[in-house]
């Protein structure tokens, strides 16, 4: 046969069976989207699945079951109730981060005589609905909040304060481990952030290391040089690769470098976190480097339940592989010092009004900026004045009681007094109201958001009326008196 009959017989290349009758044309083409789709499921299965890293058959079976197996579970259901903020739009997810500091297996590298365990890092993954961008906000671990009442084991539960926001994870964890841990951190940045939280991961020191020494280290670009002996660091000004300890150590360095504050090492473990996002990006190609990743991670690594293990992280990790750079936006909290409500506290901070902004946009699955200013939907910044630092010392509460009860108004002036907040009368209004409010002028918002952080209440309590000016808010007491806290 000539080779132009060879070419003419091949064209249609889809006979049924082989030798058989050729297929008609629309034949060939629902045989071709097939074929297209298998394609796809096979690059899909590249990433999501351990076949390129093995060679395929009962060795990607075996070391998928054993990265499965590495990874601890937690149920974290019953501590935390029902009492929950409503969930994300459908789709949308938040996942908290937890780093927690916990010294196991590691002697006394890190430290001596540390028992116990607290969020060393806490962030909030929110991932869009659609997974094509993400926003990853910092949470100071000096940010003082409300801690709620929490689950520590054997039918007994912690009283609510006010403390550090890292102080959750220690409580939980008391009696209760890792997932008592985590549901007690969870539970408190449900409370100060109105967000759902869907999912939990958390790593320990050791789990932090491995994984980086698995991509092959990290390359960082230090304008400066480090030195800091708490963190055990020591690196060169310049462009580095940083193995597993070193990027440790960067990530913990703190009174070395800068200010010495939390919220400077935010910013330099935000730089490394996009370090690694990147480093991943780049190696997702390198199915062995992605094993020994995967392995390590998985082995210090506890997650949640609901989040269905190795594949419920495989399908996050190739949304993330897939995802732009420019689509993952990091973010700290807006904060202040506290030092400038309490003089004496020179240790913590504060979430600025701005923070309750960032919050909603981020329940309405809206972008935000670097700073965490909402974006519209043109991906340009909103006009809002909430980022404004503003001290309760400036801000002026006028308390007004809209029930039938004697006396809440003074009680509750007290406590804004307590607080921070200067306080400007109280009195009565009529007739009785259902639901206690916040209301404010037309530039102040910031100072409505303020007040409702500090007691807890949440934005759908803010009512612009009037026209008092930007530092003035009136609260006024509805009969909903013990489900606003009062």
């Amino acid at each position: 046969m000539s080779r132009a009959r060879r070419r003419v017989t091949a064209r249609p290349a889809e006979v049924d069976p082989p030798g058989g009758r050729p297929l008609s044309r629309q034949e060939a083409r629902a045989r071709s989207r097939s074929r297209n789709r298998r394609r796809t499921l096979i690059r899909a299965g590249v990433v999501t699945a351990l076949v390129v890293a093995v060679g395929g058959g009962s060795l990607a079976y075996a070391f998928y079951s054993q990265l499965n197996g590495n990874i601890k579970t937690a149920d974290l259901t019953t501590s935390l109730g029902d009492d929950r903020p409503a969930q994300s739009p459908r789709g949308a997810l938040n996942i908290a981060l937890i780093g927690s500091d916990s010294r196991k297996g590691t002697g006394d590298a890190y430290g001596k005589g540390y028992t116990g365990q607290q969020s060393d890092t806490l962030m909030v993954l929110h991932l869009s609905a659609d997974h094509k961008q993400a926003t990853v906000v910092s949470l100071p671990r000096d940010s003082w909040v409300d801690v709620p009442s929490c689950d520590i084991g054997n039918g007994k539960t912690s009283r609510p304060t006010k403390g550090k926001i890292n102080s959750a994870f220690a409580v939980g964890s008391s009696n209760g481990g890792v997932a008592g841990g985590a549901a007690c951190a969870i539970k408190t940045v449900e409370h100060n952030t109105g967000l759902h939280i869907d999912h939990f991961m958390e790593i320990d020191f050791s789990g932090f290391k491995d994984m980086v020494n698995a991509l092959g280290g990290v390359r960082m670009c230090l304008p400066e040089a480090i030195k800091d002996k708490k963190a055990k660091l020591s690196l060169p000004a310049g462009c580095q690769k940083l193995n597993g300890e070193k990027a440790l150590g960067f990530a913990r360095a703190r009174y070395a470098l800068g200010d010495g504050s939390d919220i400077g090492r935010i910013g330099r473990q935000q730089e490394l976190l996009n370090a690694i996002f990147a480093t991943v990006q780049a190696k997702k190609l390198d199915p062995r480097a992605m094993y020994r990743m995967a392995g390590a991670a998985t082995k210090s690594l506890t997650v949640d339940n609901k989040l269905g293990g190795l594949s419920g992280l495989l399908a996050l990790g190739k949304d993330f592989q897939a995802m732009p750079k420019d689509k993952l936006t990091f973010v700290t909290v807006p904060n202040y010092p506290r030092e400038l409500d309490v003089p004496s506290d020179k240790a913590n901070v504060v979430w600025k009004p701005a923070a309750e902004e960032l919050f909603a946009a981020l329940r309405d699955d809206k972008p935000v900026d670097k700073k965490g200013r909402p974006l519209d939907a043109s991906g340009t910044q909103s006009t809002t004045d909430a980022g404004k630092t503003l001290k309760r010392q400036d801000i002026k509460v006028k308390v007004l009681n809209s029930t039938t009860v004697p006396g809440k108004a003074a009680a509750a002036s007290r406590k804004a007094a307590a607080a921070g907040f200067r306080t400007a009368g109280t009195g009565d209004e009529h007739p009785v109201l259902d639901t206690t409010v916040i209301r404010y002028g037309p530039q102040g918002k910031p100072a409505a958001l303020e007040l409702a952080a500090a007691f807890g209440l949440d934005a759908n309590r803010l009512r612009q009326r009037g026209d008092a000016p930007a530092t003035s808010v009136t609260l006024v007491l509805g009969t909903d008196l013990k489900a606003a806290g009062f």
